[in-house]
């Protein structure tokens, strides 16, 4: 494993359209598929995302596109390594806390799990994740000419 998809780049590839998709699928294409993992925290994040879906629905129609996408989360899930935020994350994010980085939870957690097992963060997210001292992180949605 060489790469850690953050939640921005895996949602872009669940929609399956536009051009920062086009661009994404075509880096990814170059590469082994088992160079690729994600994290336990943005499945977490995404389960967030339907469950609020679901809590906000008014309808019978909206509660069962809610689970749809749950349950498409799930499948998703599937197709790549899910990477835990085990001791040795645990112990690099209190490293980050202690840095006092103004970084959120979620992306903190991630970008522990990515040092703790020595991976290039894949995400659009630079302003946020450039501030962890020596996190490699790339962005491949964009055009690359």
């Amino acid at each position: 494993m060489k790469y850690l998809l953050d939640t921005d780049h895996l949602s872009i590839l669940q929609r399956q359209t536009g051009e920062a998709y086009d661009n994404l699928t075509q880096r990814m294409a170059q590469h082994s598929p088992t160079d690729f993992a994600i994290s336990i925290v943005t499945f977490h994040e995404q389960m967030l995302g339907s469950h609020a879906y679901i809590n906000r629905a008014r309808s019978l129609n909206q509660v069962t596109k809610g689970y749809e996408l749950m349950a498409r989360i799930v499948s998703d899930f599937r197709l790549m390594p899910v990477l835990p935020f085990d001791a040795n994350a645990a112990i690099a994010y209190a490293e980050l806390q202690a840095q006092r980085i103004q970084l959120a939870k979620m992306d903190t957690r991630i970008a522990a799990i990515a040092l703790s097992q020595n991976l290039t963060v894949l995400t659009r997210n630079h302003r946020d994740f450039g501030k962890v001292s020596g996190l490699a992180i790339e962005d491949w949605t964009p055009n690359r000419r």
